[in-house]
């Protein structure tokens, strides 16, 4: 079984999932267009496919069988509406949309049409969060209790002035929270569950000519009972690696970016030490905290293996668009609160 792939959007995000593409088994790029041809036209040199001049034509091309969002993140629901109408299978780089009643339109548009839908968020799929996963749900860390992810990172003005999208609710759709650290609310929710009640802050403290945040803190109380803090910027010079740190009562585990910097639990086994050993120096790029193109794309090819394997078997994939839903609402909330200076509770 081999899938044809049709990209839309052709900026600086779509050279990793045609990269993606290129490393997975059963996918093959086919088709490219952009809201410029002369952008489609670019892409196409370095990643050779057919270019068209809109999305209803890639849409209406029989090679193409999945459909590879890559607009900017207000601009997700359009194209994903038309692919779902002509039957193809949709893929969306993260978010899924920038309001929780877009995000919904999207899936029930995908349901309806009876074809995948999924949400890049490759850092589920590397082997820290994993095995971080793994040990909450095989109750390791006893009564979880804080459950916390940090988001330090440096953007630049000419980060901003680069695009007029860049830095605005109707095609940004936040700030820091929502184009940065949403891949940490996303790990966060992943691994410790959904939250009840959240109360925030957000500010707009080292960039000009942005109408959205790029300082924010919330602190959580998630369902299970632990409490938690999500911290993210867009103003922290030189910018951080990602953190994610998991504690309970039997023990804690710290995730920056791709590597395992604590593993520790009071009921230990034997296999711990060579766990913390295996999962160390694994990050092999800045992790986008200071350059967004400093990043790797094996996480999203393991992504799009396990898109073409939940549309081989005729499955739901492991991220789909209700799973790519919940960092969104979250980070709706975290606005809400912001706005209000009132904790939002979820129902």
């Amino acid at each position: 079984m081999e899938l044809g792939v049709g990209i839309v959007g052709c900026g600086m995000i779509a050279k990793f999932h045609a990269r993606a593409v290129s490393d997975t088994p059963g996918l093959r790029l086919v088709a490219a267009t952009s809201r410029t041809r002369s952008s489609a036209e670019k892409f196409a040199v370095d990643f050779p496919c057919r270019v068209y001049d809109t999305v209803e034509q890639l849409c209406a091309d029989p090679a193409v069988d999945l459909v590879s969002i890559c607009t900017a993140s207000g601009a997700h629901l359009e194209p994903g509406l038309i692919a779902a109408k002509a039957g193809k299978h949709v893929i969306v780089e993260k978010p899924l949309e920038v309001t929780v009643a877009r995000c919904d339109q999207l899936i029930e548009a995908c349901q309806r049409a009876g074809v995948v839908l999924s949400t890049i968020f490759p850092s589920r799929f590397h082997a820290a969060s994993r095995q971080v996963k793994a040990a909450v749900d095989a109750g390791r860390f006893g009564r979880l209790t804080l459950g916390d992810a940090y988001v330090k990172w440096f953007r630049t003005q000419q980060y901003y002035d680069s695009g007029a999208w860049r830095g605005t609710w109707e095609l940004d759709g936040g700030g820091a929270l929502m184009n940065q650290a949403i891949h940490s609310v996303d790990l966060l929710l992943w691994i410790m569950g959904g939250v009840q009640q959240v109360t925030a802050y957000t500010a707009t403290l080292a960039h000009e000519n942005i109408e959205v945040e790029d300082v924010a803190t919330a602190t959580l109380q998630f369902k299970n009972g632990a409490l938690g803090v999500i911290q993210a910027s867009t103003a922290v010079y030189p910018g951080m690696l990602k953190r994610i740190e998991i504690h309970g009562s039997r023990g804690s585990a710290i995730i920056e970016e791709e590597d395992l910097k604590l593993w520790s639990f009071a009921d230990s086994l034997p296999d711990d030490a060579f766990v913390l050993e295996a999962l160390t120096g694994k990050t092999k790029t800045g992790g986008g905290a200071a350059d967004p193109a400093a990043i790797g794309h094996h996480g999203h090819a393991a992504q799009f293996a396990d898109v073409f394997d939940a549309i081989r078997r005729g499955k739901d994939p492991q991220i789909d668009g209700r799973e790519g839903r919940k960092s969104v609402e979250l980070i709706a909330a975290i606005y809400q609160s912001a706005r209000s200076g009132q904790a939002v509770r979820f129902s």
